[in-house]
C-alpha cells in the first residue's frame, strides 16, 4: 500500500477539522481510537497441528451510540489499516445520521489457504477473543473482506454461546434465516445508485448518456454494475483481481456477471477488450466507482483521470494528495464516508429488526434507505457549497459536527 491509511484518514480530519475552526480538545479527542484490541488466536487445524492467527478491533468512537463495523479477513491486514478503517466508519455513521460509532476488525489470514472446518473455528476463536468488548450494545461487527453471511452465522451462534442467550442483534451481515435483513446483501451497491443518482442531477448526466466505470467486481461492485446498468446507465468496463474488460459502447452486465460466475473472473467476457486495473482508472467515461481496495487514485495518477465525478465505493480509494488534484481540476469525489454508507445503513435496519423482534420486507428495506442517501448528499453538498471545500471535506464536517455534539452533550470533552 502506498500510504498508510491511517496517515491518509488524520490528514483528511485535519483537512476539515480546520474549514470548520474545530476546538483542539475535540481535535485531540477524535484522532485516537478509544480502544484497541490486538489478540492471539489459536486454530487446531485439520492436520492436528495449531497455528496462532493474529486478530484485531479498533474502537473508535462510540459518542452517538454502539460502535459499528466489519471484520475483514485478509493477509495485508494490519493495525494501521484497522484504526483508519474504524475511523472512516465512525465518520459514515455520522454522515448519515444513524446511531452508531465505528470500529473495525480482522484476521490477517488468506482464507482461500483454510478448510471450511478451519474457517469455522478461527470465526469462533474471533468471538471467543473479543466476548468481552462486542454485543448488541457495546460493539456490533458485520462482514467486510473475505468475510460472509455464514461467517457470521458462526460468530452470532458462538456469542450467543458465550452469552447463555440467543442474541441476533450483536451481529449484522447475517443470513435471513438467523436474523439477517432483506436487502443486505446489495445495500451497499443500492445506497451508492441513491447517491448516484443525486450526482446526476447535480452534474446533469442523463443516465443512458452516462458511462460508467467500475474498478472492483466483488459484491459490492458487481451489484453495483447490475443495478446501475438496469437503470439505464452505461457500464463500459469492470475489473477483478484478475483484470478487466472495456467495451465504450456499453457492457451486457448480467451475462458479465454469468462468465464470472463460470470462469472465475471477468477477463475474456466476448466483444470486450482487456484492460488493467490501473488503465480502468483512466478511461474517458463520466462515472468512475473505485469499488476494491484503499489507495488507488493517488498523487501520481490524479492527473490522468478524465472521469467528470468519482464516486467511492471501496473505503478509502483516493489519497489526500489525490484530492488535492482532483478538485484542482473540478472533479467531485463523492466520498467513501457517504456513497457507500448505504451498507451499514443496511446493518442498521438488520439490528433494529433484531432488537424488536420483527422482519422487514425488501420493499421496507429500501423505502427506509433511499430518504437517508438522498438527504445525506445533499446535506453534504450544501455544507461543502458553503464553505468552498471539497465534497469529502463537506462530508467529514457533517461527521465532525454531529459527533463533536454529542461528545459534549455526553460531557466527554
Amino acid at each position: 500500500m502506498a500510504q498508510n491509511p491511517f496517515a491518509s484518514a488524520m490528514s483528511q480530519l485535519q483537512t476539515a477539522a480546520r474549514a470548520m475552526n474545530l476546538a483542539p480538545s475535540l481535535l485531540k479527542a477524535l484522532q485516537k481510537p478509544q480502544r484497541i484490541l490486538d489478540v492471539a488466536i489459536p486454530v487446531r487445524m485439520d492436520d492436528g497441528s495449531t497455528k496462532v492467527f493474529n486478530g484485531y478491533r479498533v474502537q473508535f468512537n462510540d459518542a452517538r451510540g454502539p460502535f459499528k463495523g466489519g471484520i475483514r479477513y485478509h493477509w495485508d491486514t494490519n493495525l494501521n489499516e484497522v484504526k483508519a478503517l474504524a475511523f472512516w466508519m465512525a465518520m459514515k455513521c455520522a454522515v448519515v445520521g444513524i446511531p452508531y460509532g465505528g470500529a473495525k476488525g480482522g484476521i490477517t489470514v488468506d482464507p482461500k489457504q483454510l478448510s471450511l472446518g478451519e474457517l469455522e473455528r478461527l470465526s469462533r476463536g474471533w468471538v471467543q477473543a473479543m466476548f468481552k468488548y462486542i454485543g448488541p450494545w457495546q460493539d456490533v461487527p458485520a462482514p467486510d473482506i473475505y468475510t460472509t453471511p455464514q461467517i457470521m452465522a458462526w460468530m452470532v451462534d458462538e456469542y450467543s454461546k458465550q452469552a447463555g442467550q440467543w442474541s441476533p442483534a450483536a451481529f449484522t451481515g447475517k443470513p435471513i434465516e438467523v436474523g439477517g435483513s432483506e436487502g443486505r446483501m446489495f445495500s451497499t451497491s443500492q445506497g451508492g445508485f441513491y447517491v448516484l443518482e443525486e450526482l446526476a442531477k447535480k452534474m446533469k448526466f442523463v443516465p443512458r448518456r452516462t458511462l460508467v466505470a467500475i474498478q472492483g467486481f466483488g459484491n459490492v461492485g458487481a451489484f453495483a454494475a447490475e443495478i446501475f446498468h438496469q437503470a439505464g446507465y452505461v457500464v463500459v468496463a469492470v475489473s477483478d483481481s484478475k483484470g478487466g474488460i472495456v467495451n465504450l459502447k456499453g457492457l451486457d452486465v448480467p451475462a458479465v456477471w454469468k462468465h464470472k460466475e463460470a470462469t472465475g473472473s471477468v477477463q475474456g467476457f466476448a466483444g470486450t477488450k482487456p484492460i488493467d486495473n490501473k488503465k480502468i482508472l483512466e478511461l474517458p467515461i463520466h462515472v468512475l466507482v473505485p469499488s476494491a481496495l484503499e489507495g488507488v487514485i493517488t498523487g501520481a495518477n490524479a492527473s490522468r483521470i478524465k472521469a467528470k465525478a468519482i464516486l467511492e465505493l471501496a473505503n478509502g480509494p483516493t489519497t489526500p494528495e489525490a484530492d488535492v488534484k482532483l478538485f484542482k481540476r473540478k472533479i467531485p469525489v463523492v466520498p467513501d464516508i457517504l456513497a457507500n454508507a448505504g451498507g451499514v445503513t443496511g446493518s442498521y435496519f438488520e439490528w433494529a429488526q433484531n432488537l424488536n423482534g420483527v422482519h422487514w420486507t425488501e420493499r421496507e428495506v429500501l423505502t427506509k434507505l433511499k430518504p437517508i442517501m438522498v438527504e445525506s448528499f445533499d446535506a453534504v453538498w450544501k455544507m461543502a457549497e458553503r464553505h468552498q471545500v471539497n465534497l469529502r471535506t463537506g462530508a467529514y464536517m457533517v461527521a465532525i459536527d454531529r459527533i463533536a455534539k454529542a461528545m459534549k452533550l455526553r460531557g466527554r470533552v
